[in-house]
């Protein structure tokens, strides 16, 4: 049943420059629709910057369930690094709350059954950002692809090239498997494969290597794909945080048209560009073009979307399989490069190593005991 629209009390779970940057002006551009009542941080300076910041009437809290507890919001963001997410989505969709959670949305597929677990105990629903997903540009070329006005999907290049340095990753919880889950290839360049994902649907089988060429850390620092999906087409996949020139960028060749996104951090309209093959008529291609209305990509777009489904009492979008599509996704990739053999959709579950972690356990990946 849709719920009562009305203005829903959110609160903030961490307090950093993705919460300040992104949440907080969503938040404030959805004013009429969403109220941010209490904000969670370990770091009481920061809570007190943050809620000078976003209001007084903002409540503090140093403890998720103290504020669950005192609280009991309707939606609970949550922008702190991935080793807790799980932890907190599951509190909040026991409280009640619905979430909307920074990327990744946790670390593996058996985090990924618990949330789903606590979704069909509370009624709740949590969904990841993945904002790339929301701009205008994006949900045309969706359109323009499911209705095949481009013609049979061939070919994609999916490219996340960009450069961390050493100071990047003196944060303690940076490059580790336990509390970032992964390197480039789930830190950096699953927003762009859950881009490509979401453009040309279910994949069939990955190839994969991996490699660690730069930096002392864990996991990975550069990571390449091949991918089959099930429509025919072939992609090629790259995570670099090797890359001096830094690129965000998405190419899907069509038998009518190629289309191509470049970008960094975010897209608009004038990002995107299509390229007829030269037997189509020019009539046609003008059908192609962006949207007149310009939505960036965005957390603002995003949690528009959330809040509709929210008022609907519907799932919403990034929830569910729209956010196992990226984790699974990512756990094959590493499974294919570290073991150096292809993967199934659908091979990794319950019993396999990868299921539970990205590392799979594998002697020349899996964190090493410290002293």
């Amino acid at each position: 049943m849709p719920l009562s629209a009305s203005r829903r009390r959110v609160a903030v779970i961490g307090t950093g420059a993705i919460v300040t940057g992104g949440h907080l002006p969503a938040l404030r551009a959805h004013a009429e629709r969403a109220e941010l009542v209490a904000a969670v941080d370990l770091d009481q300076e920061r809570l007190d910057a943050f809620r000078q910041q976003a209001g007084t009437r903002v409540a503090g809290f140093t403890s998720t369930e103290a504020m669950l507890d005192a609280v009991r919001p309707d939606l609970v963001l949550i922008g702190t690094p991935p080793a807790p997410h799980r932890e907190q989505t599951v509190a909040a969709l026991k409280a009640g709350a619905w979430v909307l959670c920074e990327k990744p949305l946790c670390l593996s597929q058996a985090e990924l059954d618990d949330i789903a677990a606590a979704e069909e105990a509370s009624g709740a629903y949590a969904a990841v950002i993945f904002q790339h997903r929301y701009g205008s540009g994006a949900v045309h070329a969706r359109d323009l692809l499911a209705r095949g006005e481009l013609g049979t999907p061939l070919v994609a290049h999916c490219q996340t090239t960009w450069h961390r340095d050493a100071a990047y990753y003196a944060e303690p919880w940076r490059g580790r498997w336990a509390t970032e889950g992964g390197g480039p290839t789930m830190g950096h360049g699953i927003h762009q494969y859950d881009l490509l994902l979401h453009l040309l649907g279910e994949w069939e089988e990955v190839r994969a290597m991996a490699a660690r060429l730069v930096h002392d850390i864990e996991s990975e620092d550069v990571s390449t794909a091949l991918v089959r999906f099930r429509n025919g087409a072939l992609a090629t996949v790259v995570n670099s945080v090797l890359s001096p020139q830094e690129v965000s960028r998405l190419r899907v060749d069509c038998a009518d048209a190629t289309v191509e996104l470049t970008h960094l951090y975010g897209h608009g309209n004038d990002d995107w560009v299509y390229t007829p093959a030269p037997h189509v008529d020019p009539d046609r291609v003008a059908a192609w073009r962006t949207p007149t209305r310009n939505v960036p990509s965005s957390h603002t777009a995003q949690l528009g979307a959330f809040l509709d489904a929210y008022d609907q009492g519907v799932r919403p979008p990034g929830s569910g399989q729209d956010a196992r599509a990226a984790v699974e996704f990512a756990a094959a990739l590493y499974k294919a490069a570290f073991t150096g053999q292809p993967v199934r959709a659908g091979e990794i579950g319950p019993g396999d190593p990868y299921y539970t972690a990205m590392h799979g356990g594998h002697p020349d990946w899996a964190p090493k005991e410290r002293a």
